[in-house]
């Protein structure tokens, strides 16, 4: 199994839309729909719809990740990605005083942990051979 042909499968595309759709919500770049609604720019009917764009993504990618992982993966990842962060701070690469950076880091965790559940079954499948009840391949 060739590394070039099991991520471009879909994994990383999977990571940059959920990168996207995380950092498109929020990020402490002060350019997110969380900054914009906010700030009061635009019309009203605007930011609803592009709530609830948002909101259908998001009901989407963590029905995926949490019916994927389950609550004890979920519960594992973000463990995980909180140890991470403790190791980057103690080890002192990482200062809690620069919030932004932390922001950061957490943001990409999170966008990581449900890509993560986007792809659990073709990363299962790839590894193990296993083929999950809903699969269907046509």
């Amino acid at each position: 199994m060739a590394v070039d042909s099991f991520l471009g499968n879909g994994v990383l595309w999977r990571w940059g839309l959920c990168l996207v759709l995380v950092l498109a919500t929020f990020n402490p770049s002060g350019f997110s729909y969380y900054a914009w609604v906010m700030g009061g720019g635009g019309a009203l009917p605007m930011r609803v719809l592009t709530g609830i764009v948002l909101l259908a993504a998001y009901a989407f990618v963590v029905h995926a990740t949490w019916e994927s992982l389950g609550p004890f993966g979920v519960g594992i990842s973000v463990a995980f990605f909180a140890a991470v962060i403790w190791v980057l701070v103690d080890f002192g690469l990482l200062s809690l005083d620069s919030i932004s950076i932390v922001a950061w880091i957490a943001l990409v965790a999170a966008a990581t942990i449900l890509a993560i559940g986007m792809s659990f079954s073709l990363v299962r499948r790839k590894l193990t051979g296993q083929v999950d009840g809903d699969d269907v391949d046509g």
